[in-house]
């Protein structure tokens, strides 16, 4: 039987941005109802530890509790509507609505693990489980571990080349995974489609940012160009699905006040 998907891209919530648009994204699944909600990674940005360098910069465990209070915040706000959906079918007394919850933990959420990795001090003290994504009924993936869900492939980034580096074009990666795979990462929206010798269809997407803000590290003229977003997959079966981009000003339009 063939599911829809929902597909939330790398959102880098963190403190100082508006976070609005996760409601929205909640309240258009709870009205479409997708039996998968995938988030791609980068769910929290945690800029407290971009610069960690150990020797050079010390931990700052007042911004890193902001950065962990931040993400349950944004968090929240995308699941209420969906939990509140899921009450009222309870109280009318309707078959409730329960998408199963996927989550690919990308390289902002890892630099907690590389924090760790470089000061053994800080075991204990820093953790993933902090974000609290297992606790909000979340299936979590390790950084670059991807997940197959009716045969297409999830992942943050699909990694290349004997360096790792992230498959820059939906092209590269369809040839180099021939398969379907959906990943984020990259901010804007690319996909591609092709065909196997049997005939089955066979896509490739990347989609990488669902904010409002703009990044420091990129350009005026780049950040106005980037789609921002989340992506549906309509049909999914066998790895074959049709995609249906749903854009932010579509969500703000319908939802925003």
């Amino acid at each position: 039987m063939s599911k829809k998907i929902f597909v939330i891209p790398d959102t880098q919530v963190k403190a100082g941005v508006k976070l609005d648009h996760l409601t929205w994204a909640g309240q258009y699944a709870a009205a479409k109802k997708p039996d998968v909600i995938v988030q791609i990674g980068d769910f929290a940005d945690m800029p407290s530890l971009s610069s960690y360098d150990v020797g050079k910069k010390s931990f700052e465990g007042r911004r890193y509790t902001t950065d962990i209070e931040v993400a349950h915040k944004a968090m929240e706000m995308f699941l209420a509507p969906i939990v509140a959906e899921q009450e009222r079918m309870k109280r009318t007394k309707e078959k409730v609505w329960k998408p199963r919850l996927v989550l690919t933990y990308g390289n902002h959420e890892q630099r907690i693990v590389k924090a760790v990795e470089a000061d053994p001090k800080l075991e204990g003290v820093l953790s993933l489980d902090d974000l609290g994504y297992k606790k909000y009924g979340w299936e979590v993936y390790p950084f670059l571990e991807p997940v197959k869900i009716c045969d297409v492939m999830f992942n943050h980034y699909f990694p290349t080349g004997v360096m790792g580096r992230p498959t820059s074009t939906a092209r590269a990666l369809l040839i180099k995974m021939h398969m379907s795979c959906v990943g984020g990462h990259l901010p804007g929206l690319r996909f591609e489609r092709d065909a196997r010798a049997d005939g089955r269809q066979i896509t490739s997407v990347i989609c990488g940012s669902f904010y409002q803000h703009t990044e420091d590290y990129m350009s005026p003229i780049v950040n106005r160009q980037h789609w921002h977003g989340i992506v549906v997959l309509h049909g999914v079966q066998d790895g074959e699905f049709d995609i249906m981009p749903v854009s932010m000003n579509y969500l703000k339009h319908k939802y925003g006040k």
